[in-house]
Order: structure tokens, then C-alpha cells, then sequence
């Protein structure tokens, strides 16, 4: 039995231009790239800076409540702080983290440091998943959860792939300096 071997088919060229859309996606992406490694770090510090300014006010502090009360990990600290102390701790926290992040145009060495310590807190607020009473519909089961508690902490999942990556492409940085 023989084989017929054939040669690969033709690169497709977009219409009209006799160029191939693998050169056009390589010009894209020279650009797109480094465009979306700062979106991603800058929406990342906007987003901490929105997050750690509302601990300042008692609305997300009493919000906080059920999340850290409920905690393992964190209930501890309303032995320690008051509500409004420990929501005022988590907003200099993640002001911090954010001004750490957005460092990334001074030094890459600060924003390992934001995206580490972002990593970390998201897999706290997602433990709160596990600890906090509401966040299943019972009536529905798993996986049906709620909006509030439930969809809210859910977003910490690409929040927390997003703290990752700031972290592991900062780190890369550095390391190849």
C-alpha cells in the first residue's frame, strides 16, 4: 500500500490582498499585546482603588460582616478591630495592593509584590465561598448560587487569575533582567 503524500494546502490570504492573516495577526498582536498588559494591570489597580476607598465608609463595612464572621481565616480579627476598624485595615490593605500593582512603570519588583499579595487575598475572599451561609440556592442545589453572596465572590475567580498573572509576568520581569 503507498502513501500519497500532498503538500499542505495554500495559506489563507485575505481577500483582495495576496497577504496571509497570520502576518496581519503577528502585526496585531505587536500591538495588542503590550496594550492589554497595561489594561490588565491598570484596571487591577482601578479596581483596588474603588474596593479599598469603600472600606472607608460604613455601608461596605457592615457588608463585610457576614463574609469575615463566618470566616475561619478571618473572623479572628473582630477580636481584634471593631467593624469599621478591620474594613479600614482592608482598605489601607488594598490601596496599598493597588498602588503596588500600578508601581509595575516604576519597577516590575513592586508589582511581583501587588500581584503576589492580590493572589492572596483573592483566594481568601474565595474561601468565603465555602464559610458563608447563603452563597447556595438551596431550593436549586449546587451549582445554582446566589447573586449576593454568591455571584459577587465568584468574580474573585478571574480576579484572582488576573492577580496571578500580574504576579508570574512581573516576577518573569524581573528575573530576566
Amino acid at each position: 500500500m503507498s502513501r500519497i503524500i500532498t503538500q499542505p494546502p495554500e495559506p489563507f490570504l485575505l481577500p483582495g490582498t495576496g497577504v496571509r492573516w497570520h502576518d496581519h495577526a503577528e502585526r496585531l498582536l505587536t500591538y495588542a499585546e503590550p496594550v492589554s498588559r497595561v489594561g490588565l494591570y491598570v484596571s487591577l489597580a482601578i479596581i483596588y482603588a474603588w474596593f479599598g476607598g469603600m472600606k472607608f465608609t460604613d455601608y461596605e463595612a457592615q457588608g463585610l460582616v457576614p463574609l469575615v464572621q463566618n470566616s475561619p481565616l478571618l473572623s479572628w480579627f473582630y477580636a481584634l478591630f471593631s467593624v469599621r476598624g478591620f474594613a479600614t485595615f482592608l482598605g489601607f490593605l488594598e490601596l496599598s495592593i493597588g498602588l503596588l500593582i500600578a508601581l509595575r512603570l516604576a519597577s516590575p519588583v513592586f508589582s511581583v509584590a501587588g500581584g503576589f499579595l492580590s493572589a492572596g487575598l483573592f483566594v481568601t475572599t474565595l474561601s468565603f465561598m465555602f464559610s458563608t451561609p447563603g452563597v447556595v440556592v438551596p431550593e436549586l442545589g449546587v451549582p445554582a448560587i446566589t447573586v449576593a453572596p454568591g455571584q459577587f465572590l465568584l468574580k474573585d475567580v478571574g480576579l484572582f487569575a488576573a492577580s496571578f498573572w500580574v504576579f508570574v509576568d512581573s516576577l518573569k520581569t524581573v528575573v530576566r533582567k
